[in-house]
């Protein structure tokens, strides 16, 4: 398997194992410990991650990814996903779990070396999914 082969199933395993699965010690076999990306809530680092993994884990029980598309250059890999759930565990953003259902597009943009990943940019439709959530009014 090439490198590009590598990254790009490194990709695809991150989302499966560590979100769809909910697997929590995938965690530690895909995030650097100094892992960096441009969300500040996510912070700098694998347990900055993880504390926020655990949040969305428990705001949106039913979490999934649905990966639509990777690909690789060098050690950058773009994944373009689909994310679907219910508001129906914990409070999240100060609104009370409410059954909203949320359906969003988004695009990562990470580096992966040797199956880990060192940073990541996400872009995905933040307002779509506040608006989904009850948090603001569609424009």
């Amino acid at each position: 398997m090439s490198s590009l082969e590598e990254n790009r199933q490194a990709a695809a395993d991150f989302f499966e194992q560590i979100w769809n699965q909910r697997d929590e010690s995938a965690i530690d076999r895909f995030i650097a410990l100094d892992a960096a990306g441009n969300d500040p809530k996510f912070g700098v680092g694998r347990e900055s991650f993880r504390a926020q993994w655990k949040i969305w884990q428990a705001a949106f029980p039913d979490l999934h990814f649905d990966v639509r598309e990777i690909l690789a250059e060098g050690d950058r890999v773009v994944t373009r996903w689909h994310l679907t759930g219910t508001h129906s565990g914990i409070d999240y953003m100060g609104k009370k779990a409410s059954g909203a259902k949320i359906a969003v597009d988004g695009v990562s943009i990470d580096t992966i070396k040797d199956g880990i990943v060192l940073d990541g940019f996400d872009a995905w439709d933040a307002l779509g999914f506040r608006e989904q959530l009850g948090l603001i009014q569609p424009l």
